[in-house]
C-alpha cells in the first residue's frame, strides 16, 4: 500500500505541501464507514511534507486495521509519539512493533505506576499502559524528560503552563506508586508540536494537564508563530458512561473564548472531550470546531 502524495496544486504555477490527518481510530465512526470500527482509544496518523508521525495507537490493534482498510501503509512511518501513559494510547504499540520494525517511538520518561480510575466509592478499574512492551524492544523507545526536537519542526514539549485549570474529571484518576495513592499529577503527558509554512498545529491526547496550559506553554516557546489548529482530546467528559461534563458550561465557554482570542484558526477534538463537552465547545466557536471520528481526514 502507498500513501497518496501530499503535494496539491495551488496555482498553476506554484505548488504547496500541506499536512494531513487522519483519524485511525476514535471514540466514533465517520458516517458511512461502516468497513471502519471505532473505541474508546486515539490514533492519529500525520503526514508533513517530509515526515509521517503516528500520535497515539488507541486501546488495541483497531488502528492498525482501520488503517489497512484506509490503504494506509504503516511500515513507512518515520516516528510514533505517545500523548501520555494511558492504556486507550498506548494499548496498540505492541501491533504496531509486529508491523513496523524501525520508527522510534517517542514518550514522556515516569515512574512505573499503576494508574486507575475510581470513582461513585465502588468502581475501579486499571487504566495504565502495559510498559512491559517495552522490554523486548528497549532500543525502539526514547523516553523524554525535557523539550526534544524529533525533527526539524517537530517538537515534543514537556513543560506545561499552571495558569488555568485542569480538567475537573482528573479527580477520578489516580497513581498508586511504593503503597501510596494520590491524584495522578500527569507528570507523563507530553505535547506534539510541528512547525509547517510559519503556522504551527498543536496535538495532544486527552489534555490532562489542561488544554489552555498546554496551549500556553506552546506559546512561551514559539512566540512569533501563530498557531493554526489543534488536535485532539480535551478531557471535558466527567463520568463517561453517564454522559456528564465536568466542568461547568461557562468553564467550557471561557475556554473556546480563550481560543478564539488568540487566535486559533482550526480546533479538531473528540475522544474523551465528550458529547456534552464538544456541544458546549460548539456554542462559541461555532465552524471553527470540528470533530475527529475514525476514518476522518483533514488537510490543513
Amino acid at each position: 500500500m502507498i500513501m497518496t502524495s501530499l503535494r496539491y496544486a495551488v496555482h498553476a504555477e506554484t505548488e504547496v505541501l500541506l499536512m494531513r490527518i487522519t483519524t485511525l481510530v476514535e471514540n466514533e465512526r465517520l458516517e458511512g464507514r461502516e468497513d471502519l470500527e471505532a473505541e474508546h482509544g486515539l490514533s492519529l496518523l500525520i503526514e508533513t511534507g517530509e515526515h509521517t508521525i503516528l500520535f497515539d495507537t488507541g486501546a488495541s490493534g483497531v488502528f492498525a486495521d482501520n488503517a489497512e482498510r484506509l490503504g494506509i501503509d504503516l511500515k513507512s512511518i518515520d516516528f510514533a509519539v505517545i500523548s501520555h501513559h494511558h492504556f486507550d494510547h498506548f494499548g496498540g504499540v505492541a501491533r504496531f512493533l509486529e508491523i513496523n520494525d524501525t520508527a522510534p517511538i517517542y514518550l514522556r520518561e515516569a515512574l512505573p505506576a499503576h494508574r486507575f480510575f475510581k470513582a461513585l466509592l465502588v468502581l475501579k478499574r486499571e487504566i495504565g499502559a502495559d510498559l512491559n512492551v517495552l522490554d523486548g524492544v528497549p532500543e525502539r523507545f526514547r523516553a523524554i524528560s525535557e523539550e526534544t526536537e524529533i525533527a526539524p519542526g517537530i517538537t515534543l514539549l514537556t513543560k506545561m503552563g499552571t495558569n488555568h485549570l485542569r480538567p475537573k474529571g482528573n479527580k477520578y484518576l489516580f497513581v498508586e506508586h511504593e503503597g501510596a495513592i494520590i491524584e495522578d499529577p500527569f507528570d507523563h503527558e507530553l505535547t506534539l508540536v510541528i512547525e509547517e509554512a510559519d503556522h504551527l498545529t498543536i496535538l495532544t491526547g486527552c489534555s490532562h494537564n489542561g488544554l489552555l496550559n498546554m496551549v500556553d506553554s506552546v506559546i512561551e516557546r514559539f512566540p512569533d508563530t501563530p498557531i493554526r489548529s489543534i488536535f485532539g482530546g480535551f478531557h471535558l467528559v466527567g463520568l463517561p458512561f453517564l454522559n456528564t461534563m465536568a466542568a461547568s458550561r461557562e468553564q467550557v465557554h471561557e475556554m473556546a473564548e480563550y481560543l478564539l482570542d488568540l487566535p486559533v484558526e482550526h480546533v479538531y477534538t473528540g475522544h474523551c472531550t465528550g458529547q456534552r463537552g464538544y456541544e458546549t465547545l460548539k456554542e462559541i466557536l461555532g465552524d471553527h470546531l470540528q470533530p475527529i471520528p475514525t476514518g476522518s481526514v483533514i488537510n490543513i
